[in-house]
């Protein structure tokens, strides 16, 4: 077993390395950064391939594997990160990657070079201290271009060379920042991503002169009833598996949902901004356009909307969502995205062994099943390899799901050393555990 002490030095360490790799999406640039890495797990034993789909931007494919056939465990990351403005950080650059006062500072201390950096460090540790797997094989996935899509990074991946990255068991990001709620301390697995539905609401009239208002018909003003309709970002709740299974989590009785949001809303409004988009179909309009010139009146306006449904349902179920709140009459309803969401199933020997690291690092506390609302690199795991369990979660003990979550994608982003060290002995049990 690693020590533990050497652990959490060795991953933060990395992670400042990794920091000073600028691989902000686009353009990612992230040569150097996988050459390193492919360096490191090389000479600890791994077999390691990069695989681009175009020049500059490899995926790193990592392989140590036992004396006999077995599960795969993949620890999946992504090396590139968002943008990142140098004039809104303070006290340091965005890639200076510093330790100072208990944290590591720089764009993707979040999202998501420390996860990257945890698994990596747990891997070589443990190479390097001569386990191999008593049966199966760790694979270590770290990909281009998740914050573009990942047209060149897993998805490109799963479809073009599916036999370099078939895993049984995937641990991804997407969750693990711990959260209050009435007394209880709860770490999020997530289990599931939304469907995209993003789709353009039209509105029809007759142009004319802006001077004389009446003389046309104005598409535009026929807006203002639809971005009503569209305010405030209430949900209409439905039944699903993880929103249920997140309110038995909670202590709340998830059997009527308007009463149960209802009730966490009370307690906690903070949590209910994140529980509400589980609960059913979002709509957030995000952009306008009518006339092209300032003194015509509009024929037609377009509204965007982005839509989120889900995992599981489809156009027609996003459809009827879309007429209950904007109505049937005067609108035309185009899709300009559609991606169905995917799940993996709750219950889990990996679900049993995340709830006993939990329990054993952090007393009294438990997990809960979440829904992610956006999507990850887990969703083309679970397309390409039905069979496989795919979980996004890091476990963050000392920076909370409120702190945390504004810092990604935000200034001055960062983390606490101390949950890099809980984050590695996390992969490092897991990885014995589920190819022992």
């Amino acid at each position: 077993m690693p020590d533990p002490g050497r652990l959490e030095h060795r991953t933060t360490q990395l992670l400042r390395r990794l920091i000073r790799f600028n691989t902000v999406n686009p353009p990612g640039n992230e040569q150097r950064c996988q050459e390193y890495l492919k360096g490191l797990l090389e000479r600890a034993g791994f077999e390691v391939e990069l695989l681009s789909s175009v020049e500059g931007r490899p995926n790193l494919v990592a392989s140590l594997e036992g004396p006999q056939s077995g599960p795969v465990l993949c620890l999946l990351g992504h090396v590139d990160t968002v943008l990142a403005d140098p004039a809104e950080w303070e006290p340091f650059d965005p890639w200076s990657g510093m330790a100072w006062e208990g944290y590591v500072w720089g764009r993707g201390a979040l999202d998501m070079k420390s996860q990257v950096a945890a698994e990596v460090a747990a891997a070589l540790t443990l190479a390097e201290e001569g386990w191999r797997p008593g049966s199966g094989e760790l694979k270590l996935v770290l990909t281009a271009d998740e914050e573009a899509g990942a047209e060149h990074g897993a998805k490109w991946l799963c479809e073009q060379h599916p036999d370099k990255v078939r895993a049984d068991i995937v641990v991804n990001e997407g969750a693990g920042e711990v959260f209050e709620y009435d007394g209880r301390r709860l770490y999020g697995v997530c289990v599931a991503e939304k469907g995209v539905f993003r789709f353009t609401l039209s509105t029809e009239g007759r142009a004319g002169h802006a001077s004389i208002p009446r003389i046309g018909d104005n598409a535009l003003t026929k807006m203002a009833p639809v971005l009503e309709a569209l305010a405030g970002g209430r949900v209409r709740p439905e039944h699903s598996p993880e929103p249920d299974a997140f309110l038995e989590a909670l202590g709340v009785d998830p059997t009527d949902l308007e009463a149960a949001f209802a009730r966490v809303e009370a307690q906690s409004p903070a949590i209910a901004v994140l529980l509400e988009p589980m609960l059913g179909v979002t709509m957030t309009p995000t952009m306008i356009e009518a006339s092209e010139k300032i003194n015509v009146i509009p024929s037609q306006a377009r509204l965007k909307v982005d839509c989120r449904v889900p995992p599981g349902l489809g156009e027609q179920h996003a459809l009827e969502r879309i007429r209950a709140v904007v109505g049937q009459d005067g609108l035309t309803v185009s899709f300009d995205e559609t991606v169905i969401g995917n799940r993996s199933p709750i219950d889990t020997p990996l679900m049993e062994s995340i709830r006993s690291f939990v329990k054993r690092e952090d007393a009294g506390a438990d997990i809960t099943p979440v829904v992610l609302p956006g999507f990850s690199d887990s969703r083309w795991f679970r397309e390409a390899f039905p069979d496989c369990v795919a979980y996004g979660f890091f476990p963050q003990s000392k920076m909370d799901l409120f702190e945390a979550a504004p810092l990604i994608h935000g200034a001055n982003e960062r983390i606490p050393v101390e949950d890099l060290g809980l984050a590695a002995r996390f992969y490092s049990e897991l990885a014995q555990e589920m190819l022992a």
